[in-house]
């Protein structure tokens, strides 16, 4: 059976690039602005409030772990308490892998791992609005054994260190994506439509037929809604129109077939759903950039 988000995950190509412990005590807060490449976070002891630019702050507890896709500035903090005026702001001191935040003279009342990845696929830009802009999961164990394996093989010089780490990071993305217990807090994006088991029909059926013309009413029949009941239902899980969607996914299909050279550009077309080479590279030039000719030849080139 054909799996979506597997298959987002898997053309993504998550790679390891840094993680770091971090304690805290007394009153404290770190802003980011260098907005960039995905980030998680899990807090082992004590509790802290994120803000991620664009949402809600969420107050964290123990045993809480946040996977942010696409890296928005955000701000992290101690939880406001009486007599703390917000506009508290410390500079934290860094020991080699480690971040010291706040009090230097209390022991640590909170304790977290926060780490970041890159996705290494050229066209992550069009593949990850297709992911939650957030999503918090509370005290799921499998998770945290997860970043725990992905810490300890990030330090150890072990062979084939780099493979095991990609490895680790697409396990642990599509883990906490595809987690949708009571305790999920999912922003709009794939994994709250695949929650949906309505809505996971039509997507099994668009991703294992790409290039079929698919309209909102053979679309809404997969899933057996009305067309309207089908439209508002999908554009809320995902945040997105379903024809939208589809482009995007077709995109990405395009590229990737493109970069291995599986195919001419008439013979991409049409596996991804279009009649013409010239309407595949009119709708390829506007969402990419590039013509396909041109972008074939770059990849090639690169």
């Amino acid at each position: 059976m054909i799996d979506p988000m597997a298959e987002v995950v898997g053309l993504l190509q998550p790679r390891a690039s840094r993680t770091k412990s971090v304690t805290a005590a007394g009153a404290w807060r770190l802003r980011r602005d260098d907005a960039g490449a995905p980030f998680y976070a899990v807090v082992l002891e004590g509790s802290c409030r994120l803000a991620i630019d664009g949402l809600p702050p969420m107050d964290l507890q123990a045993g809480d772990f946040v996977l942010c896709p696409a890296w928005p500035g955000f701000t992290i903090s101690s939880l406001p308490t009486a007599g703390t005026p917000d506009t508290t702001v410390t500079v934290p001191r860094i020991v080699e892998d480690r971040l010291h935040m706040g009090r230097q003279d209390l022991p640590p009342d909170t304790r977290y791992l926060v780490g970041a990845c890159e996705f290494d696929a050229s066209d992550a830009h069009l593949l990850t609005p297709l992911l939650p802009q957030v999503v918090l999961v509370r005290n799921d164990p499998r998770l945290s054994a997860l970043v725990q394996l992905a810490i300890e093989e990030s330090r150890a010089q072990r062979p084939a260190r780099e493979v095991v780490l990609a490895r680790l990071l697409e396990v642990l993305m599509i883990e906490a994506l595809r987690t949708t217990t009571a305790g999920t807090h999912t922003a709009p994006g794939l994994a709250r439509a695949l929650a949906d088991p309505r809505l996971a029909q039509a997507l099994r059926g668009l991703h294992a037929r790409p290039g079929h013309p698919w309209t909102v009413a053979q679309l809404a029949d997969e899933a057996a809604l009305s067309r309207s009941t089908f439209f508002e239902r999908f554009q809320r899980a995902l945040g997105a129109t379903p024809m939208d969607y589809l482009l995007a996914w077709r995109m990405a299909i395009g590229k990737r077939l493109l970069r291995q050279r599986e195919g001419n550009i008439a013979e991409v077309a049409e596996r991804v759903g279009y009649s013409s080479a010239s309407t595949f590279s009119v709708a390829f030039n506007r969402h990419v950039g590039l013509p396909p000719g041109r972008y074939a030849r770059a990849a090639a080139a690169a």
